[in-house]
């Protein structure tokens, strides 16, 4: 009965994933996961640690921030590690955002920052993105609250170089400047190299799209120690055992097995560029893309008709219903071969 929820939960407006249905033989292209498995040495970590789950894991996760570290050039003590990006983006905007201060973020973004920002009661400006999709960095300069943003963003995949982050960092010395970054590792350059000069910066990426781990739900955040130490603070006040062992050990393993994990990347490069030339040449225009995903429009044929005439042939895509972007999918890039049935199908509905 409604009469009972408080009114935090009333003013909420929760996030929608991506539909996970159980079709066989379908073609998942649009929730953004790894087509590749994980890391042999994954596997074999995760089941070795299985032997010790009768004891808590690790409630400071000291190892694996001390290597995720090391890839930066960080202290352990300028590492946050949580259950997935999102919850390290929840406990972001309670340790940084203040209710009755806005922050702003783009109109066009990922939809869990509103979602965020009611739940925490946090006001905010969504910042329009230019006719192109991309980020207008000076619209962020002396935000009363805060800002934060995808880099890449998402859903258009379009990168914001490192230059114009600094700037928007620079532009707003007394609030925290977030820059999420679950994409960087597919084509752009990561802004941690900010964080020894700037004491507003927060960085926020993930195990889960270039590392393949969507299942295990690693997250993790790059700032000063102050940055870090408050987010620690929030997260002890919920709960010290956020990461399992299983996730805390194939995390570690993942980030030790750099090899495998610059091929894979690299092969889902190649695919994307050849995704995108073949999407080209049916007629689509395609937004540039650094993530590991394509954002594109065909000029005859409305999304959320091809949307469904994708979905008959079992091939799911995303669509998102909102104004500037309603006739734009998002496709999730797969393996080569999944690629060529998407490219297979789709040529066959454009051929009409």
């Amino acid at each position: 009965m409604h009469k009972f929820w408080s009114t935090m939960v009333r003013r909420t407006e929760p996030y929608v994933p991506g539909e996970q249905p159980n079709t066989q033989d379908l073609l998942k292209l649009n929730t953004n996961e790894n087509p590749y498995s994980p890391s042999p040495k994954v596997l074999e970590s995760i089941t070795e640690e299985t032997n010790q789950l009768m004891r808590y894991p690790s409630p400071t996760a000291d190892l694996l921030r001390a290597e995720i570290g090391k890839r930066y050039g960080l202290e352990p003590d300028e590492v946050f590690i949580g259950n997935g990006s999102d919850e390290v983006l929840a406990f972001s905007f309670m340790a940084f955002f203040d209710p009755g201060k806005i922050i702003r973020f783009p109109d066009i973004t990922y939809s869990f920052y509103p979602v965020y920002a009611k739940l925490f009661d946090i006001p905010y400006e969504e910042i329009p993105l230019e006719e192109d999709f991309s980020i207008p960095s000076s619209a962020f300069a002396n935000s009363p609250g805060g800002v934060i943003f995808p880099n890449p963003n998402a859903p258009t995949g379009i990168f914001l170089e490192l230059e114009s982050v600094k700037e928007m960092v620079v532009a707003n010395p007394d609030c925290v400047v977030i820059v999420d970054e679950a994409y960087i590792d597919f084509g752009g350059e990561s802004a941690a190299s900010l964080i020894a000069d700037f004491e507003n910066l927060l960085v926020v990426q993930t195990t889960s799209k270039s590392r393949s781990l969507a299942g295990l739900r690693v997250g993790y955040a790059l700032g000063q120690a102050h940055l870090i130490e408050a987010l620690i603070r929030i997260k002890d006040s919920f709960n010290s055992y956020t990461i399992d062992r299983l996730a805390l050990r194939g995390a570690l393993a993942s980030f030790q097995d750099h090899a495998y994990f610059s091929e894979k990347t690299m092969q889902l490069i190649r695919t994307r560029e050849m995704t995108t030339e073949r999407m080209s040449a049916l007629g689509f225009h395609v937004i540039p893309s650094q993530a590991n995903f394509l954002f594109m429009e065909h000029p005859d044929i409305h999304a959320a008709d091809l949307y469904m005439l994708l979905k008959k042939e079992n091939v799911l895509v995303r669509h998102f219903d909102k104004q500037r972007i309603a006739n734009f999918l998002r496709v999730s890039i797969g393996t080569d071969e999944q690629m060529e049935r998407f490219l297979e199908v789709t040529g066959k509905i454009c051929m009409g």
